[in-house]
């Protein structure tokens, strides 16, 4: 699963990382702390009427075809996040699959490891903390009481790869990091079979870094847009990985 993002990327940066604009920064807030549940609109780049840009979308898909306001706002919860091995076929997601793909760029995200203990929190990030591609898809759905366009996506998960089976060690999954060399093949509506299989695998271990966050994220209580959410802290008697 991938529920909870670092999204604290300012428009200029996005902007140089896919060579393109930026059509609606005005409503952007860059965040180090993103949950789905809170429905959040964020970034996302991809060809919208045929053209690559950048725009806020709302977490959590509403497939076109969903009738009704209450089926909407019900089906959203149930796909923040879409299984890469099964876009292809299932109702919510394959249209979008063939047609539809983005990206949701961010700087890292969190998960939770299980342990004797209790939950402990990690943060998991890119080397130099580089813009993370995330692996995504989109639709449009059409309000049928005012007719107004609500643009939503969700992010796919695939099988964990080493690092994130040890720290997501009960679901055992992570969300889809395009490498660099694939982030324009998974964008182009071309792109065959073959060459998307290459692309639904889990990202190398050794491409990422980790390490365990302060109780924190879990206190609801606070402003958890703080740097300090992501700084390294760590608790008793802590094993390594590996």
């Amino acid at each position: 699963m991938c529920f909870t993002v670092n999204v604290n990327i300012v428009r200029e940066e996005l902007e140089k990382k896919f060579g393109t604009e930026f059509i609606d920064p005005r409503d952007y807030t860059p965040s180090y702390y993103y949950h789905a549940h809170s429905l959040p609109e964020l970034p996302v780049a991809g060809h919208f009427n045929n053209e690559l840009n950048i725009r806020l979308l709302k977490w959590g898909l509403i497939p076109e075809w969903v009738r009704g306001e209450d089926k909407a706002r019900e089906i959203r919860y149930m796909t923040f996040n879409a299984r890469a091995e099964s876009i292809a076929t299932k109702p919510s997601f394959k249209y979008s699959f063939k047609k539809r793909r983005c990206i949701i760029p961010v700087r890292g995200f969190f998960e939770w490891q299980e342990r004797n203990t209790g939950k402990v929190p990690w943060y998991i990030h890119l080397p130099g903390s580089e813009i993370m591609m995330l692996a995504g898809l989109y639709d449009t759905w059409r309000n049928p009481v005012d007719g107004s366009a609500v643009n939503t996506f969700t992010i796919i998960t695939t099988g964990a790869n080493k690092l994130l089976s040890e720290i997501h060690n009960t679901k055992k999954r992570m969300p889809l990091i395009l490498q660099e060399e694939k982030a324009g093949q998974w964008l182009r509506p071309q792109t065959g079979e073959k060459d998307m299989d290459e692309i639904l695998q889990p990202y190398p271990d050794d491409g990422l870094e980790a390490h365990t966050i302060s109780p924190l994220i879990n206190n609801k209580r606070v402003n958890r847009n703080t740097p300090d959410i992501i700084e390294p802290y760590s608790y008793p008697d802590q094993p390594g990985l590996f």
